[in-house]
């Protein structure tokens, strides 16, 4: 007899409640420092065209701005 299958857990992402912008990576962080790919990790990125929906703080857009090079800003709501 086969063990049961076993099912995806549903994971409920809290929406961010003020101002966004929505990030996407369009250049690779290969040879690039570890503390920039770090970076897109901490966005939430990693792989090319993978888009993120971010609440707009100043740490945030530190980020993006340390990264400026490999991402592009697509939308900003809220303000």
């Amino acid at each position: 007899m086969a063990p049961p299958k076993k099912r995806p857990i549903k994971v409920k992402v809290a929406k961010p409640a003020g101002p966004t912008v929505t990030v996407r990576q369009v250049k690779s962080a290969n040879r690039k420092p570890e503390v920039q790919a770090a970076t897109l990790r901490g966005l939430g990125l990693g792989k090319l065209h993978r888009t993120r929906t971010l609440e707009d703080t100043p740490s945030v857009r530190g980020m993006i701005r340390a990264v400026q090079h490999l991402v592009v800003i697509v939308e900003e709501t809220g303000k």
